[in-house]
């Protein structure tokens, strides 16, 4: 069903975080479940891509894709011609979904290889989108997209024309059923493997950017912008 609602996000459920549901907890390792709003706007705000699931015919599907946000609002757009998008205005009282984002940060290497594991930080949202119809929310969320991959970005180039609107689905999911985990720290090694002559320890990755490459055609007078030299 398209929703023509104010662009204005919705409030999360608690002023600190949102309420823990029976698809939010996990069943494993519960002490790595974070609802705290910063935490989970943190870890959102700095991943690029988020993968986006749903049921299509009675089977799975998930979709990589980019994404940005607004508050508590989640925005992801595609072509109008995508199974999803159209299926999110088509159906009431939206597209029940599920949206995720990970972040890698370390190889966890153990003694033994039951033990072997990864540090990361997740986040899993589960709700409805639905169709963005109103044109002030669906700029407000194209910009918001370009501007999470580069913030800034937005303001430096054509915003999209009508031909290229018309051709653009936007959806919306509210961050309201939705939590974090996280996982640091060295390996767990079981007491018995800890003489074992095997390396164990963390292998740390890091996020990182090479110098920009200019477009063959770019005018040469034109230079790197400061919001990119900043990353």
């Amino acid at each position: 069903m398209s929703d023509t609602a104010s662009p204005q996000p919705t409030a999360p459920d608690t002023a600190a975080g949102y309420a823990p549901t029976e698809r939010t907890v996990p069943t494993r390792s519960r002490e790595r479940a974070s609802y705290d709003r910063e935490v989970v706007h943190a870890i959102l705000d700095e991943a690029y891509l988020c993968h986006l699931g749903f049921v299509r015919d009675g089977a799975p599907v998930v979709l990589p894709t980019l994404f940005g946000r607004i508050g508590d609002r989640l925005y992801v757009h595609g072509s109008t011609g995508s199974r999803p998008l159209r299926e999110a205005g088509r159906t009431d009282p939206g597209l029940p979904v599920c949206l995720t984002v990970t972040h890698v940060d370390g190889l966890v290497l153990a003694r033994s290889a039951f033990h072997h594991s990864i540090n990361y930080r997740s986040v899993v949202v589960h709700g409805v989108a639905h169709t963005v119809t109103d044109p002030e929310e669906r700029r407000t969320a194209l910009d918001a997209i370009v501007d999470h991959v580069v913030p800034g970005r937005s303001a430096d180039s054509r915003p999209a024309d009508e031909k290229e609107l018309a051709a653009t689905a936007v959806i919306r999911l509210d961050l309201r059923e939705v939590s974090a985990k996280i996982r640091t720290g060295g390996p767990n090694d079981e007491a018995r493997d800890l003489t074992l002559p095997h390396w164990a320890g963390v292998v740390p990755l890091a996020r990182g950017y090479e110098t920009p490459l200019p477009a063959d055609d770019l005018d040469p007078a034109i230079g790197v912008p400061e919001y990119i030299t900043e990353l």
